[in-house]
């Protein structure tokens, strides 16, 4: 990887440009720079639901893909280079897997609410299906493997899985849309 940080306020950036981590300097707009403050957001929101009380399944996993992520960002900010392993992508479907067996059957929509973690997980999912949104765009413009990509779209279903986990931590449920079509359609 590039230089490490020695310096924090180097002015190097005050003219508009940003350093990648193969020491080339890129305008702040560009769609790579755009999809690297995604994945960098989204790892400062795990980070916030971390500050929450979780079972400890869950914040060990969280953990790891806070470091998964950051493998992300690297891999982000060098062209053609690998950090994000595949087995990183298996990892959240296992989870997925075994969170999701521990959940009723959803009937409804559920609103991203309920209790503090739970309500901080879908920020998490709405952050990673944008941080994903930003990562396809930069992967028409140019080349970029499957599994950043795949990482967080596997990502934003497991913070849904766990959002649902965490309304149930004290005895809660989810929290259900209100549909005028299907509350007729019960009546009927």
């Amino acid at each position: 990887m590039g230089k490490r940080l020695t310096r924090i306020a180097t002015r190097t950036g005050d003219d508009g440009t940003t350093g990648l981590g193969d020491n080339t300097r890129v305008s702040k707009d560009h769609l790579r720079v755009h999809a690297m403050g995604e994945v960098d957001e989204l790892n400062s929101h795990i980070g916030v639901l971390l500050c929450e009380e979780l079972p400890a399944g869950a914040r060990e996993l969280l953990v790891d893909i806070q470091h998964q992520l950051f493998n992300l960002g690297g891999e982000l900010s060098i062209p053609g280079f690998e950090l994000l392993k595949a087995d990183a992508v298996l990892q959240l479907d296992e989870a997925l897997a075994d969170f999701n067996a521990q959940l009723p059957r959803l009937e409804e929509f559920i609103l991203p609410a309920g209790s503090r973690a739970a309500a901080q997980a879908h920020v998490c999912r709405t952050v990673a299906r944008r941080a994903e949104r930003a990562v396809v765009a930069l992967g028409t413009h140019e080349p970029l493997r499957e599994a950043p990509r795949q990482y967080l779209n596997r990502l934003s279903d497991l913070m849904f899985v766990l959002a649902r986990v965490f309304n149930r931590m004290n005895g809660g449920d989810d929290v259900y849309w209100k549909s005028e079509r299907l509350a007729r359609g019960r009546e009927s």
